[in-house]
């Protein structure tokens, strides 16, 4: 990192930007681009918390939480939770601590909004980020949302 990295909202003035930042080309079955996120972001309101990462001017990734949402209707209609939705960070930014940046952050608002636990999913395989994942203090539930791995890293 060449500053301190900061999050920022997405703005008519990063907008651009934001649609343009692409991971490693191996990493994108492994997340949605950063168009889709806001897409979803639109839709799902005030549960979604969508930010960009910037180490001073250059923007170096996208994050997007999500606060308290009903997890499994039909399993447990009281399971609501909170967690790390998406994180992209550009292909050449990788590997420079951003992305442990991110989830502090996340894991910063969370507990800023009185959340006690954090969820995060990930889809398995040779490129997926479990091991990231694991290395931050997440734990694999034995839960499955659709094809991708559940974990849950307590932040109370």
């Amino acid at each position: 990192m060449n500053t301190s990295p900061r999050l920022e909202a997405v703005t008519p003035a990063t907008i651009d930007a934001a649609l343009e930042l692409s991971v490693h080309p191996h990493q994108r079955d492994n997340v949605a681009p950063v168009a889709h996120s806001l897409a979803e972001a639109y839709a799902y309101g005030e549960t979604a918390w969508p930010r960009l990462i910037f180490d001073g001017d250059e923007l170096v990734g996208f994050l997007m939480a999500f606060v308290d949402i009903q997890w499994n209707a039909e399993k447990d209609p009281d399971d609501r939770r909170s967690g790390l939705w998406r994180l992209n960070i550009s292909g050449a930014r990788q590997g420079k601590g951003y992305g442990r940046f991110a989830v502090d952050a996340v894991r910063e608002e969370l507990r800023r909004r009185g959340a006690t636990e954090m969820y995060v999913t990930w889809h398995r395989g040779e490129h997926g980020p479990g091991d990231f994942y694991r290395r931050l203090g997440f734990r694999e539930t034995g839960e499955l949302a659709g094809d991708q791995a559940v974990g849950v890293l307590d932040i109370g």
